[in-house]
């Protein structure tokens, strides 16, 4: 069951629902308005493995990034 994010056309109120199915009615859980529309979602995704990313792999590095020579 997926999780969407709303903004209602009411209020402006953002808010999130699990949906069943799409023919579910969704309301505003602030003015109980039945006009909301249905936002982008961000979410996160796996790195790249660039150092910008956090990731050590391939980088010449060890645990820290190599520059206190623990390794």
């Amino acid at each position: 069951m997926p999780i969407y994010e709303y903004i209602c056309d009411s209020c402006n109120e953002r808010f999130e629902k699990i949906v069943i199915n799409k023919q579910q009615e969704i309301s505003c859980p602030k003015c109980s308005s039945k006009k909301a529309t249905i936002q982008l979602s961000v979410f996160a995704t796996a790195g790249s493995g660039s150092p910008s990313s956090g990731s050590a792999s391939g980088s010449g590095g060890s645990c820290c990034g190599g520059g206190c020579g623990c390794h």
